[in-house]
């Protein structure tokens, strides 16, 4: 989702922040506290000096040594407070910068993972990453520092500037006057600023999600001797990163240059005019440190004020990235009154009933064409055909990954449109296709499919996939970990009453195969089974074989059925055995 041009123009897209800040009010009020105490110790001590200058100085040479001792302990205190309520003040805001990141991310996560296929046909992972990690720690640079400081010179500005109007009104518009030649331009400056941090962040993003795409797939890349191909590829999006960054830089440096040399300006314009009081005798020299202290707090809080200003911009950017994230909303989502489907007592009844279904990104080309397939409980059927006829598919919609545009899918008599979620796919178990491994122990990726497993469950299941052996040699058996990739999850330990096989032994050697196929033959006991594969030697004991093309059933039958029959399956399984 696009920003509004309005956003684009302006920091209000950090308001995007306010629910992640609002459980935290007690922190903030608190920050608040620190942030005003510390403003009001910095505006005391002009005070402060002025005093000791008029007083202590102009006091009797008995009692003058005295006098100045108290009011250095005067300022000594003013310090101490100062420092302390800004240390204060240090801890509360960067607590609430980490927490709130760390809320921020969590959310964008959790949120992620409840998208349907369709929203990562059109969003790159290594975006998401980025978003994940550089958006929030720019976020988490706001929050936890600038916003504060920003807070705190704001304070000390207007603080100044209101001292300024008690003691020194024609200084005062003076100095309003020159702001207004400082703050208008650097508006102007801070618009680019923001523009051009959006198309950094964009690009940054851009170089990640190559990284993560080539990364997933590298030996894909080295078996094609791509390296240097990926890495040029590679190269050319940090270039790309890395000119739109010199140009914010730039901008910035502009923005950053103009209200340093506009406050210098504005400081000596306001210590010229004090001078030239003092020579009329309409000042003391009390009054003209008090005031020349005012005005460099004042030009000191609006340099930090442009500093801020960049920061926010940059900041507003990558929230916008991020709140982009959480607007998005899956087609794919739990009904309001969802439906509970009955138990089944041996394996799951599974209906398509006329479905269609088109892919979102291929919207001409339907991957389901009039599929209509009723499936028994118990049943072991196999689904083949060559590759594009649909046959993943027909998992995805089980799974409800996606929605078909026509048509119905019902499971055990009730559509999965009208079952909760998290139900419905506790129902069904997946082997799929693809090696997948998570970043833990072998015990805990075993448990995945049941968190709640017990030890001797998950020995169990090792055992009926004929892995304890082989995980009982690892160095640390059933904890060692595992890395990333390369084993497979069984689906079955979850013990589901609807197995779905994707190519379950595609990648496997003949032995392995077999002992494979022993331990899904004992899996698919009670229980409904669906079976894709490319090898039709696996699926030749199957209930019955549903053969596809093109979206649409051709062929149904058991094995010698379809192979009398001189079709698909025939012509399929004849170059098989042939080979």
């Amino acid at each position: 989702m696009p920003p509004s041009p309005q956003a684009a123009r302006s920091p209000q897209s950090l308001s995007g922040l306010l629910p992640f800040l609002r459980p935290y009010r007690g922190r903030i009020a608190l920050a608040g506290l620190f942030l005003l105490l510390a403003a009001a110790a910095m505006l005391v001590f002009p005070l402060a000096l002025r005093t000791m200058i008029d007083r202590g100085m102009a006091a009797d040479p008995g009692t003058r040594l005295v006098a100045l001792r108290e009011h250095f302990l005067l300022l000594f205190a003013v310090a101490v407070a100062l420092g302390l309520f800004s240390a204060g003040r240090f801890y509360v805001v960067s607590w609430l910068g980490e927490r709130v990141t760390a809320d921020l991310r969590s959310a964008v996560y959790a949120h992620v993972l409840e998208q349907s296929p369709e929203f990562f046909e059109s969003t790159q992972t290594g975006e998401v990453l980025s978003r994940l990690t550089t958006d929030t720690t720019l976020v988490q640079t706001v929050v936890g520092s600038s916003f504060s400081l920003g807070l705190r010179n704001l304070v000390m500005g207007l603080g100044a500037l209101g001292m300024l109007v008690f003691t020194h009104p024609y200084v005062m518009v003076q100095v309003l006057l020159v702001v207004v030649l400082v703050v208008l331009p650097a508006m102007v400056f801070g618009r680019r600023v923001r523009r051009l941090s959006r198309a950094s962040q964009d690009r940054v993003a851009d170089s990640s999600a190559i990284a993560a795409e080539v990364l997933n797939a590298i030996p894909v890349v080295q078996s094609y001797a791509a390296e240097n191909r990926e890495a040029e590829r590679f190269q050319v999006a940090t270039d790309n990163a890395f000119h739109t960054g010199v140009r914010r830089t730039r901008a910035r440096a502009v923005l950053v240059a103009f209200v340093i040399i506009a406050n210098a300006a504005l400081m000596l314009w306001g210590l010229y005019q004090g001078t030239q009081a003092v020579l009329r005798g309409t000042l003391t020299a009390g009054q003209l440190g008090q005031a020349a202290l005012y005005v460099g707090i004042f030009a000191g809080a609006v340099a930090v004020l442009g500093e801020v200003y960049g920061d926010l911009l940059r900041a507003a950017g990558a929230t916008e990235r991020l709140m982009e994230l959480l607007v998005s909303r899956s087609p794919v989502v739990s009904p309001a009154r969802p439906v509970s489907a009955p138990a089944p007592q041996a394996g799951s009844a599974v209906r398509f009933d006329a479905v269609r279904f088109h892919y979102p990104s291929r919207p001409a080309i339907p991957a389901l064409a009039d599929f209509s397939l009723a499936v028994r409980p118990g049943e072991t059927v196999a689904l083949v055909g060559p590759s594009g006829a649909g046959k993943t598919t027909v998992f995805q919609l089980l799974l409800r990954f996606y929605d078909p545009q026509q048509g119905t899918i019902e499971l055990d008599g009730v559509p999965v449109a009208d079952q909760r979620l998290q139900e419905l796919r506790g129902r069904i178990g997946l082997v799929p296709q693809e090696p997948v491994i998570f970043s833990a122990s072998a015990i805990e990726n075993i448990r995945y499919g049941k968190p709640g497993a017990s030890d001797a469950e998950v020995h169990v299941a090792a055992r009926g996939a004929f892995a304890d052996d082989f995980i009982r040699a690892l160095p640390e058996g059933y904890d060692t970990f595992l890395g990333e990739r390369g084993v497979r999850l069984s689906g079955g330990q979850k013990n589901p009453p609807l197995l779905l096989l994707d190519e379950a032994t595609s990648a496997l050697d003949a032995e392995s195969e077999r002992m494979v196929q022993a331990a899904l033959e004992s899996a698919m006991r009670d229980r409904t089974t669906l079976v894709i594969a490319h090898r039709l030697a696996t699926v030749q004991q199957a209930d019955r074989i549903v053969v596809l093309d093109h979206g649409r059933i051709v062929e149904t039958g058991r094995h010698d059925e379809l192979m009398a029959a001189g079709g698909v399956y025939a012509r399929l399984a004849g170059l098989q055995f042939m080979s």
